[in-house]
């Protein structure tokens, strides 16, 4: 089966839950048998990752415009043309935003898969312009898509709802079990100890509620626990600064983009993960806490509410005290190596549901030939 994918900025080790998303499935099919090619957004190709190939995984550069407003339009409408010459049995667009182009995928005869990663247009960061095209993505990718994979009940739900739409596909994201570091260099560089600090992972938006999380944790009673944000942001803007600026009033540690070694040694060290979020699809950042053995604090949106969780996990969106509530008594109490179920999360399974669904599809439209 050849199968190319757009929507993604790339792989590998590019920051983004898409991207990493892609980066564990696709080497997954391509190991399986499929010839794979994924078009990568050609800003976000470095020295680092400056390759023709990836696990088995093709890897073709497109341009696109570096503004936030214009990148994902403007670089899956010359993926599709690009995509089209390489005649691919199924074409994977992944997220709302470059589903916009899924009517153009078909009127140039490709079988289009389409995975619903969240609603977009409910992030802050954009503004009435880009939710109206996000919404019209959704709509016109729901509705003109061969198949449609969904990574949680919540946007299965909503696509029943808004579209009618009922015969999605759900496929959660993924997560494999980390071989935890045995060292503590770069976190003791840092300034760390140990079961010392709380973490959290994400890019500096403001529905990530990283600005309630700063504000919590210096309203706890958290003794000499420091507070960790592992991330930044893809285009600097007043929030982003703001937000560094708030970190730098509170002793807050910011490490930047970090994966690898870095990361391992982060997560294997924290004493409690907290995901603050008004807004997700399915959180990577969340489950990768959860393989850690991390005790977790999230925010009660739907996307959050995952089925290992226990109710006493969770706070009010938006709460700032009750997030303090938590954090206080968290730390009175360690919760240190809890142990979560990840069986529906594990990447080889969702390879198999993946390629099954490709296989349907083409089934279903031969059989129409």
């Amino acid at each position: 089966m050849k199968i190319v994918v757009i929507g993604t900025r790339g792989i590998p080790d590019i920051l983004g839950g898409v991207e990493t998303h892609c980066q564990e499935l696709y080497p997954r099919l391509a190991a399986a048998g499929h010839d794979v090619t994924v078009i990568r957004r050609r800003p976000y190709v470095t020295d680092d990752n400056r390759r023709d190939e990836y696990r088995g995984v093709k890897l073709i550069d497109v341009y696109a415009p570096r503004r936030k407003s214009l990148e994902a339009l403007v670089h899956t409408f010359l993926a599709v043309i690009r995509a089209r010459r390489l005649k691919p049995d199924v074409l994977h667009v992944h997220a709302i935003g470059p589903a916009l182009m899924v009517p153009l995928a078909r009127l140039l005869g490709m079988k289009v898969v389409m995975t619903n990663h969240g609603p977009d247009y409910d992030r802050k960061k954009w503004g009435r312009l880009a939710r109206t095209f996000l919404r019209t993505g959704e709509r016109l990718g729901t509705r003109f898509s061969n198949r449609v994979i969904v990574i949680s009940k919540v946007i299965a739900s909503i696509l029943a709802d808004k579209y009618g739409r009922t015969d999605t596909d759900l496929i959660y994201n993924g997560v494999t079990r980390p071989v935890k570091s045995a060292r503590t260099d770069y976190i003791e560089s840092l300034g760390l100890r140990p079961r010392r600090y709380v973490v959290a992972i994400g890019r500096f938006v403001e529905e990530k509620g990283f600005h309630d999380l700063i504000r919590a944790f210096a309203a706890a009673d958290h003794g000499d626990y420091r507070l960790v944000i592992a991330g930044d942001a893809d285009h600097p803007d007043d929030y982003s600064r703001s937000l560094r600026r708030l970190a730098e009033e509170n002793g807050v540690v910011l490490t930047g983009f970090i994966r690898g070694e870095k990361l391992n040694q982060l997560m294997t060290n924290a004493a409690l993960f907290v995901i603050p979020s008004y807004h997700e699809g399915l959180p990577f950042a969340l489950l990768e806490a959860m393989s850690y053995d991390l005790d977790v604090i999230s925010s009660d949106i739907p996307a959050n509410r995952l089925d290992s969780l226990e109710p006493g996990d969770f706070f009010p969106v938006g709460s700032v005290a009750d997030l303090a509530d938590r954090i206080t008594g968290r730390l009175k109490a360690p919760r240190l190596d809890r142990r979560y179920n990840l069986d529906p999360y594990d990447w080889d399974r969702i390879a198999r549901q993946t390629e099954e669904v490709y296989r349907q599809m083409l089934e279903k439209t031969k059989k129409k030939t």
